[in-house]
This record gives C-alpha cells, sequence and structure tokens, in this order.
C-alpha cells in the first residue's frame, strides 16, 4: 500500500524545510504496516495515485490560494483525510462564524468585506475593548495578521481587504493559547504556547514557546464539541483555544489540513495515529477492489 504525503511547494522549502523532521517520524511508523510514503509538493499537477492521501504538510497553501482551489478541484475523486470537503470549508476562517451559529464558544468575530477605520471604531465599540487583532480569512502562521492597540488605525497594507477583526484576548499574554490534538477520533497531546514578553505571536518563530499539558476538562470540553459540530469524520485535527476569563475557554481555529503534528509528544510515538492510516488505507484498497 502507498499514502501520499503533501509537502510545501518546492519553491517554499527552504523557508518550510522543517517537513523534513516530520518525514523523518512518518515514515518508519508506517514501514511498520508494509505501507510506502510518495512526499509531493501540493502545486504538483501530475495525476495522484495512492491508497490515501494526507495533506500534512501542504505548508504555503494560503499564499497562493487560486492554485489551491484549483487542485482541490483537481483532486476529486481521490481518497484524502482529511476529506475534501473538510479542507475546502477549513481553508477559510470564517467558519467560525458557522461554528459560533452551531453553539461552540469562539473568540468574539466580525468579519468586514473591507477594512476601514470605521469599522475598527464599530469593532472597538462592540467587543469593548482598544486592542483589536486583526487577520486575513485565509491566513497561517500570523501572515498578515496585526494586534492594534490604544485605538489605533487601520494599517495601510489591511486597508480595503477582506478581514476577521477580534477582540486581543488578555489570557493570551496571562496563560497562553492552548492546542489540543485529537489523532484518528482520541486526545493525543496537548501543549500550551506562551508568546514572548511584549509580543502576541505564539509561534516558534516570533520567540513563542510552548510546553506539554494537562489540558483542563473545559477545554476538551469545547474541542470535542467543536470536532461534533464539524459533522465529519475527520483524521487528525489541532483545537486552538485561550481562556475567556470567565473560567472557560473561546475557540480561536481548528486546524485540518496542515498542523504540526507534534507526534513526539505523543505517549505512544504515534502508533496509534499510523495504525488509523493503515486501517483507512486498507479500507480503500477493499473498496476499489
Amino acid at each position: 500500500m502507498t499514502i501520499c504525503i503533501l509537502i510545501p511547494d518546492d519553491a517554499d522549502q527552504t523557508r518550510y524545510d522543517d517537513w523534513r523532521d516530520q518525514q523523518a517520524q512518518i515514515e518508519p511508523l508506517m514501514a511498520r504496516h508494509g505501507i510506502d510514503v510518495e512526499w509531493r509538493a501540493w502545486t504538483d499537477t501530475r495525476p495522484l495515485i495512492a491508497d490515501l492521501v494526507l495533506p500534512l504538510m501542504a505548508w504555503g497553501y494560503h499564499r497562493d490560494l487560486l492554485r489551491w482551489h484549483a487542485q482541490l478541484h483537481r483532486w476529486q475523486g481521490i481518497r484524502f483525510l482529511n476529506p475534501l470537503s473538510v479542507l475546502r470549508w477549513n481553508t477559510d476562517k470564517r467558519y467560525l462564524l458557522e461554528l459560533e451559529s452551531a453553539g461552540i464558544a469562539i473568540v468574539p468575530t466580525r468579519f468586514l468585506d473591507a477594512l476601514d477605520d470605521r469599522a475598527l471604531t464599530d469593532a472597538r465599540s462592540v467587543f469593548s475593548t482598544r486592542d483589536l487583532v486583526i487577520k486575513p480569512p485565509v491566513s497561517a502562521g500570523s501572515d498578515h495578521t496585526w494586534l492594534l492597540r490604544d485605538g489605533i488605525g487601520c494599517p495601510d497594507e489591511a486597508r480595503g481587504r477582506a478581514m476577521l477583526v477580534q477582540p486581543m484576548m488578555p489570557c493570551i499574554a496571562k496563560e497562553g493559547e492552548l492546542s489540543l490534538f485529537y489523532l484518528a477520533g482520541t486526545l493525543a497531546h496537548a501543549i500550551v504556547k506562551r508568546p514572548a514578553d511584549g509580543d502576541f505571536r505564539v509561534q516558534g518563530q516570533f520567540g513563542g514557546r510552548s510546553s506539554a499539558i494537562d489540558p483542563p476538562v473545559a477545554a476538551t470540553t469545547l474541542a470535542t464539541a467543536t470536532l461534533a459540530a464539524i459533522g465529519s469524520d475527520v483524521l487528525y485535527a489541532r483545537v486552538d483555544m485561550v481562556g475567556d476569563g470567565k473560567g472557560g475557554y473561546a475557540l480561536m481555529e481548528i486546524e485540518l489540513i496542515e498542523p504540526w503534528l507534534s507526534l513526539d509528544r505523543t505517549a505512544d510515538g504515534g502508533k496509534a495515529f499510523a495504525a488509523a492510516i493503515a486501517n483507512a488505507c486498507a479500507g480503500a484498497s477493499a473498496s476499489s477492489g
């Protein structure tokens, strides 16, 4: 059996060269099940021939959205986990508003078709704060994300663009951001990510740091409710959330396309995840036969 795992475009592999770290973890796990792994750039237009395709490291897709959507169309009929329908839905963070309508507690969010100073003033009034975070609806790694403190106006680069507007959540600095990782339907591990002093971004490239935690019950409750609200089986998920200051949590995002899975942090080193992939491959081969 063969699986294909999507990786960054060849031109992006200097920027995203750490995909090889996950390659070194995943290949031995798959080999134990007799599964070969093809590593292919997500931008590659050649036909995909594999029992299963995982978009685990399709990093950079948000920088070339037209090509990403063209590829999603091209891949119709190919077995993906997570499913193509989930990838489409998860591409645009306006899914947060859908989840809110389904009863999921999210970080308060407004979507603006064309951001301007008046929209920021309105948002500050609605959210009762002078500190806002703005980000594109399609983004990753805090690309084109700004923290606007103390009533500062719209950045020129963001003016007129479609953006999500959120209040800056004080718990980011105080407690950090929680990430809960679900593999094959089970909570595999969890981490807390904290920003560097004076920053609000928790990613490592901005000085953020992470450590393992046992997530509070309120956090796992939000994560499982979020996964249930999606209404589709997923092989893997990273659920990011922040304390709401009232003893609960608010969803920041759920990453179903290309999360860094940190398999080395799981209790079994990713063995259960690999077994789930093997089962999915076997099911795909049986159905096609």
